[in-house]
């Protein structure tokens, strides 16, 4: 599940700072160069061991990242998108069976479901987290129902505790889409350590990312592992011995995984400053647009600040040199190419209203004390203007 950055800044845009430097949305080098000896070193070791797939560093990644999210269980796979494929058919998902979702988060569980043949069936959030509406879950719900997956979106982890009263004792698989929540944590739980499994991408822009693509499931389950392991590399037990249908090449490989082993010591302090980052936006935006406090629950993967006015404050931040983005612009249900998934009348109010008020503002560990200040002092002259939507 990857977010890609653009950037919305134009210079010919930017009247009121002609001197000041562009700030962008990402910026992937600064994170190299604070830690580039330690990757370097990383990659020349892989380089020289002549073992590229499946060997030490994938181990010890897999070893270490569970361990992280205190689960048994960790299987390095080649993307996010992946280990949501993969993940649903390890735990029995096939054609004609439902997959519950939700609209609001990029496409990438539609896409994993409809991958295995599978039919998503798309539910509403809730307004202020803009994760899973435990109620239009409930009515979701029916004999065909034999997965729900649930998106931490923007970092924020979705309220586990209500999803699962509402599934009654159900033995309906609850899968967490951890894509953007690397370390958030609620009562001492990590994201991946709630359902029956987690799915991660480590894609570059990720909390914890690659130097290119990079997934992983999280499990207790021992047996789902297993199913996994083997889904990853052909349905293969050992080599050349096929035992489980619908396997295929999915392998984390060395470098990345040595990359990963190199920055998650990392992780929770790039956390931290992220969260530092969206709280000092909270202050500066006021009520000019949302942005909920930032608690140990939520990772800030993006900060994303919901308005009526998100014209006026695009195009404010544009003109003083801020890049901004929109995720998600387009709900799953109104995505052409899959009109002919979802009825024409199909009704998600809250997710239609989040895609027109949504709004992702730059939060990177590695952006300077100038820039968050610059980026604050814009929030605040917005929320001075206050624009009538």
């Amino acid at each position: 599940m990857s977010s890609l950055v653009t950037t919305q800044w134009n210079p010919a845009a930017d009247e009121g700072n002609a001197n000041a430097a562009p700030i962008p949305l990402n910026d992937l080098k600064h994170q190299y160069h604070s830690l580039r000896n330690e990757i370097d070193e990383a990659i020349g070791r892989v380089v020289a061991s002549g073992r590229y797939l499946l060997g030490p560093q994938a181990s010890a990644f897999e070893q270490a990242f569970a361990a992280y999210c205190g689960v048994r269980f960790g299987i390095g796979l080649a993307n996010g998108t992946d280990a949501l494929e993969i993940g649903l058919r390890a735990v029995g998902c096939g054609p004609g069976d439902e997959v519950i979702t939700v609209a609001n988060a990029g496409m990438y569980a539609t896409t994993a479901a409809l991958a295995i043949g599978a039919r998503p069936v798309l539910v509403d959030i809730e307004p202020h987290t803009m994760t899973m509406e435990p109620i239009s879950l409930a009515r979701a719900l029916s004999s065909a129902t034999k997965a729900v997956v649930v998106t931490h979106l923007f970092g924020r982890l979705a309220d586990m505790d209500a999803i699962s009263a509402v599934m009654g004792g159900r033995n309906i698989p609850i899968i967490e889409d951890c894509a953007q929540a690397h370390g958030a944590e609620r009562s001492g739980k990590k994201a991946g350590s709630f359902g029956v499994f987690g799915s991660f991408s480590f894609y570059p822009t990720k909390n914890l990312g690659a130097l290119g693509d990079g997934g992983a499931i999280v499990t207790n389950d021992a047996s789902l592992a297993e199913a996994v392991c083997e889904l990853r590399q052909y349905g293969w037990r050992t080599k050349y011995r096929a035992v489980r249908p619908g396997g295929r090449n999915s392998r984390l490989d060395e470098i990345q995984a040595a990359v990963l082993n190199a920055k998650l010591p990392h992780l929770d302090r790039w956390n931290a400053k992220r969260r530092e980052i969206s709280e000092r936006y909270r202050h500066a935006i006021g009520g000019a647009a949302v942005l909920s406090p930032m608690t140990a629950a939520h990772v800030s993967h993006l900060c994303v600040v919901r308005t009526k006015l998100r014209p006026a404050l695009q195009a404010h931040l544009a003109r003083d040199g801020i890049a901004t983005d929109i995720h998600y612009p387009v709900p799953d249900h109104w995505q052409v190419a899959l009109r002919h998934v979802f009825a024409h009348d199909l009704s998600l109010p809250q997710s239609e209203a989040a895609a027109e008020e949504v709004l992702t503002l730059p939060c990177f560990p590695e952006l300077t004390g100038e820039e968050v200040d610059r980026i604050c002092d814009s929030l605040a002259g917005f929320a001075a203007q206050r624009p009538q939507p």
